[in-house]
């Protein structure tokens, strides 16, 4: 049989200057860009509101980790989780008539399932009814 080396390690970004990684040196690199630009353009009281103002987000997008993941990740999962509704309704409404007509006869079949199986637990029998989307009706 043969054999394969099994990569260790790929969590771990690669570091290319010194103890930064690629993604920090792009951070770092924008950063020094955008200070570089706002001291050409503004004045030296704005300059500096800018300057700790994107010091700031360079040094929390480029260094910071929470739970061991990056800092543009938390933002990231932080933001899709407040979009999402916080309650979830399942709502079997089944498929429409038109998609059934379309489908062949065997998929429109509800499958006869013996009871003897799912009298254990009242779980099993409802999972089982929301896997079959409500066409095993259940006792």
């Amino acid at each position: 049989m043969q054999q394969f080396t099994v990569p260790q390690f790929i969590d771990v970004e690669s570091k290319i200057i010194g103890p930064l990684t690629t993604r920090q040196f792009m951070i770092i690199l924008s950063g020094t860009i955008i200070l570089g630009l706002s001291y050409k353009l503004a004045d030296f009281s704005l300059f500096v509101l800018i300057a700790i103002v994107v010091f700031s987000l360079v040094a929390a997008f480029a260094f910071v980790k929470i739970n061991g993941r990056p800092f543009h990740l938390f933002i990231l999962n932080l933001t899709q989780t407040l979009r999402r509704p916080n309650l979830r309704v399942w709502r079997n409404q089944g498929l429409p008539s038109s998609v059934n007509q379309h489908l062949p006869q065997t998929a429109t079949k509800s499958p006869i399932v013996p009871h003897k199986f799912y009298q254990k637990s009242r779980l099993a029998e409802l999972a089982l009814i929301v896997d079959t989307k409500g066409r095993y009706p259940g006792k």
